[in-house]
């Protein structure tokens, strides 16, 4: 379990791109030898990797990829997760639905469904448009083509003031730090959707784990549920059991 110090520090690592080993420890005011130790903490989950002289940002640090080329990545598993996902939801809910591709079916199952839906995922919200039984909360906003999102201040400050009975959450990356976001966009309506609802449950691939990238938006312990796909690491099972985080795996 990282420390305070070493998610900071990992945070200092990805915003920066490449450090020397002396500009951590005047920066974060430890000893040499501490920071050798937490370098080699941090190079574990792949986020960080050691470079001459220093650290930087490993390869595996995802960015922002454009939604039209996330969409047809593994799209068998995330109709599976989101159909296990939609097994959690009640008549009468009002549930969150994150952007991305992950949550993108989710609608699917959900359609027949008397629900109220706050999103600020375009397909969502396309897809809500013949669901009369539906009450949908569209986030006010800009639209940002690249995710197919509404974003900006104003659907966080919006969002803040819903309750919600589940939050349907996507990443880009999943590590020890923390579930993390490429976007600073919609990095404050992720933080309030998680903040304000009873259960939050992370829809991911497999393939997230051990993947950083630019924000992290909310710790592992926040999330009541993890739906996954069989490709999930062993060590990542025992490390979300350690923190009370239910684990969901589907099997094509």
């Amino acid at each position: 379990m990282k420390t305070k110090r070493l998610q900071e520090m990992e945070q200092y690592i990805l915003k920066n791109g490449t450090v020397t080993m002396e500009e951590l420890k005047d920066h974060f005011q430890v000893s040499m030898n501490t920071i050798r130790r937490d370098v080699a903490v941090l190079t574990t989950d792949g986020a960080v990797q050691k470079v001459y002289g220093g650290v930087s940002a490993s390869e595996k640090s995802q960015g922002l990829v454009p939604y039209d080329k996330r969409l047809p990545a593994q799209p068998v598993e995330k109709q599976l997760i989101c159909k296990s996902a939609a097994s959690l939801v009640h008549e009468g809910d009002i549930i969150f639905i994150d952007s991305g591709t992950t949550t993108l079916h989710l609608m699917d199952t959900l359609k027949d469904m008397r629900l109220t839906v706050i999103t600020n995922n375009l397909e969502v919200i396309l897809s809500a448009l013949n669901c009369p039984n539906i009450q949908l909360i569209v986030l006010p906003g800009v639209l940002h083509r690249d995710t197919r999102s509404i974003i900006g201040e104003a659907s966080a400050d919006f969002l803040s003031t819903m309750n919600t009975n589940i939050a349907f959450m996507a990443a880009t990356g999943v590590s020890y730090g923390g579930v993390t976001n490429s976007s600073p966009l919609e990095y404050a309506i992720k933080r309030a959707a998680v903040q304000h609802t009873e259960r939050a449950v992370l829809l991911v691939s497999a393939n997230k784990f051990g993947q950083t990238s630019l924000l992290t938006y909310a710790q592992l312990k926040d999330f009541e549920r993890v739906i996954t796909d069989g490709g999930i690491p062993p060590e990542w099972q025992k490390h979300l059991a350690s923190l009370g985080v239910e684990v969901d795996i589907v099997e094509q």
